[in-house]
């Protein structure tokens, strides 16, 4: 009974998971303009169905397989091996499949608007072959990570970081959007076409999180692991929400008005701050993550934006790569065994900073050996034409929007 128990727990966290993938699609679509809202859903939905094939057959069993050196786990073709996950093989292979694919689709809305599709899949398909599963072995494999007793619960460094600065390269390599600086090199804002749909990622997101944080206790059996789960639920919620109030009110003291799609990302910076520490620290330690990076997710945005002009159009290098690497940091304050502001001194904080640092190399430094490969093969950018067009016209040969008032909107 507690075996059925926690496979059907881990198998409904891996559907909740999922479901963020939609999240991502509307958060990207929605902050985008409409004539790229078809090539967005696209590199979605191909993102899971790429990254499942190869995480099954190759990704799994680098991450988990047999550690070699603490650095990579062993081959495993097709997950035939035996492992003891406490639940069956197949439902942790699920879960950790929709992980996967999570990181890989963060870089889409970095990069969108003007990558060549067929580019794109070839980077989904590596980082769901090495880039990911490589982080994962060091982390949640066995590797030297969780040797130094690196902290990283549910992902906020091995999921979200790897994503964070893998978008960071990938839109540094392609280059902004045609009109996002002016000759003099100032930021001009290109809004998104929809900020319902925007929202509406948003709130699928955070209901997504629920799989992703709770689900990672991996069991649901038993008293403990129920009052786990129950304390997961708060410290993620608690997070999301103040990241939300804080991002809110720093935009209404610098512009005057509360922003939107800045509160929006607000929220996922909370969420993607508490994802290392929400089973370490307490609701009042989740609720100070949760506001500190609802402040520094503006001050980043407009870092990224207007100090090292890289064109995010959606915010994802600093929700996911600044706020990731941030949340991973604060468990060295914020846990209850082992944090700095519990007595635990400076050993905790000092091995989350070699985690960051070193998940941070590698992946930037692959990433850009990767992003420039496909660069010099088969070109990482549509052409300027291309750009104008829409890529729903030019790689797809459909539009997303087919009413005829709407036909203006799109080709602007």
């Amino acid at each position: 009974m507690a075996v059925s128990l926690d496979t059907v727990w881990v198998l409904l966290g891996a559907v909740l998971v999922f479901f963020m993938q939609a999240g991502f699609a509307m958060v990207e679509t929605g902050f985008t303009r409409a004539k790229n809202a078809g090539n967005i859903i696209m590199k979605n939905i191909m993102d899971f169905s790429v990254g499942s094939i190869i995480y099954w057959v190759f990704g799994f069993g680098i991450m988990f397989g047999d550690s070699i050196g603490g650095v990579i786990g062993s081959l495993d073709l097709f997950v035939k091996g035996t492992y003891d996950f406490g639940v069956p093989t197949f439902a942790f292979l699920i879960f950790q499949t929709v992980f996967c694919a999570t990181a890989a689709t963060i870089v889409s809305g970095a990069m969108a608007e003007r990558t060549k599709f067929v580019s794109y899949l070839s980077y989904s398909f590596f980082i769901s072959l090495i880039i990911y599963p490589i982080v994962g072995h060091w982390i949640w494999g066995g590797g030297f990570l969780a040797e130094l007793g690196f902290v990283d619960f549910a992902g906020s460094t091995v999921v979200h970081s790897v994503g964070g600065w893998a978008a960071l390269v990938g839109a540094a390599v392609i280059g902004p959007r045609i009109g996002k600086y002016t000759k003099e090199g100032k930021a001009k804002v290109i809004p998104g076409h929809s900020i319902t749909l925007g929202a509406l990622g948003v709130f699928i997101l955070w209901f997504g999180w629920f799989g992703f944080n709770p689900g990672s206790q991996l069991a649901a059996s038993g008293l403990e692991n129920a009052e786990a789960i129950a304390s997961i639920f708060i410290t993620t919620n608690l997070a999301a929400a103040m990241g939300a109030i804080m991002s809110m009110a720093v935009t209404w003291i610098k512009y005057g008005k509360p922003d939107v799609s800045m509160t929006l990302n607000g929220a996922l910076a909370g969420l993607v701050g508490i994802t290392a520490g929400t089973a370490s620290v307490t609701p009042i330690g989740a609720a100070i993550i949760g506001a500190i990076a609802g402040v520094v997710i503006v001050f980043s945005v407009e870092f990224v934006d207007h100090v090292l002009k890289i064109d995010d159009p959606v915010g994802a290098v600093s929700v996911h790569g600044v706020c990731g690497a941030l949340g991973t940091l604060m468990v060295g304050f914020f846990a209850v065994d082992g944090g700095l502001f519990y007595g635990g001194g400076a050993s905790l904080l000092l091995t989350q900073l070699i985690g960051v640092l070193a998940v941070a190399a590698w992946t930037m430094t692959t990433a850009f050996i990767l992003f420039k490969s496909i660069d010099k093969l088969v070109g990482l950018r549509v052409s300027r034409e291309e750009e104008l067009e829409g890529l729903d016209i030019t790689e797809h040969g459909m539009e997303s929007y087919a009413d005829f008032q709407l036909k203006s909107i799109i080709k602007e």
